[in-house]
């Protein structure tokens, strides 16, 4: 299978290299590749010259955006300033982000996995972060949800789910509107990536209200919001959060925020929402 990569990059000099090393000596090597440089201040770019140099296949374009790192709409938009500089000729495209460390054989476990389920849509390794010198899962989700650090689509699953939503939630929702159209997802637990740089780290602070707001515009309502709040802060060790969240989604109601998925697709998506929420009570 033909892979084609997309990573965005924001000031990485420290991790590219690593993320780019270990995809020049993949058992299966992706067949194009290009990076993002969005807005760097950093030596990213002087990276960037030598990988692009020395691999035919991997390419590069400058981008200039806000100096803020927001998750969402930031990362979607370097994302696809890189994707329209693509063909059509791929099998899967993936957006990775600039911190990986993938194992050597994971583009090829991904298309094995492609290859025996015609109707596999998404597929990913799990995220292991450095703990006092151990590698540890970045347990931040469910295990069968794909990270927005590595996903990887097949291409009619790409277009069928309206490819990426230009808004925090986006990877989320690619996930629920894949379900939607009866796409299989995929997490491979024997698949480390090493996430050099936490979830989060750079994020700005006008971010902590993004959350909420994406739950208002995935229609989850109400309740299923002050669940998933719940769980987030829990999982953050933060009571502040479940505020943040919870005033975010409010915001965004009372603002009448566009939703990013119509009304069949949200009663969807509270379905499968209440269904794995009973699932873990009972």
């Amino acid at each position: 299978m033909d892979f084609y990569i997309v990573i965005p990059a924001h000031n990485e000099e420290k991790f590219i290299a690593q993320t780019l090393e270990s995809l020049s000596t993949q058992t299966l090597l992706p067949k194009k590749l290009i990076v993002v440089n969005d807005n760097s201040s950093d030596g990213t770019e002087e990276i960037l010259k030598s990988y692009s140099n020395n691999f035919p296949w991997i390419t590069y374009i400058n981008s200039t955006s806000s100096n803020k790192h927001l998750p969402g709409s930031k990362i979607i938009n370097a994302f696809y300033k890189g994707f329209e500089q693509l063909d059509a000729n791929y099998d899967v495209i993936c957006k990775f982000d600039a911190d990986l460390f993938f194992p050597f054989n994971y583009l090829e476990e991904l298309s094995k996995h492609f290859k025996s389920n015609p109707k596999l849509g998404m597929a990913s390794g799990f995220c292991y972060i450095e703990k006092n010198g151990n590698w540890i899962l970045e347990n931040l989700t469910n295990k069968d949800h794909i990270r927005g650090a590595l996903k990887a689509y097949r291409k009619e699953c790409f277009s069928q789910i309206g490819k990426l939503k230009q808004s925090m939630g986006w990877d989320t929702v690619d996930e629920l509107l894949a379900s939607f159209h009866s796409w299989e997802i995929l997490t491979d637990e024997s698949l480390h990536v090493k996430h050099l740089k936490p979830t989060g780290q750079s994020y700005n602070k006008a971010s902590k209200y993004l959350q909420g707001e994406a739950m208002y515009k995935l229609r989850y309502g109400f309740w299923i919001t002050i669940i998933s709040a719940i769980k987030l802060a829990y999982k953050k060790r933060s009571v502040k959060l479940f505020w943040y969240y919870i005033s975010g989604y409010l915001k965004a109601k009372s603002n009448k925020v566009p939703f990013l998925v119509n009304k069949a697709e949200g009663n969807f998506i509270r379905k499968m929402r209440w269904k794995g929420i009973w699932k873990k009570i009972t």
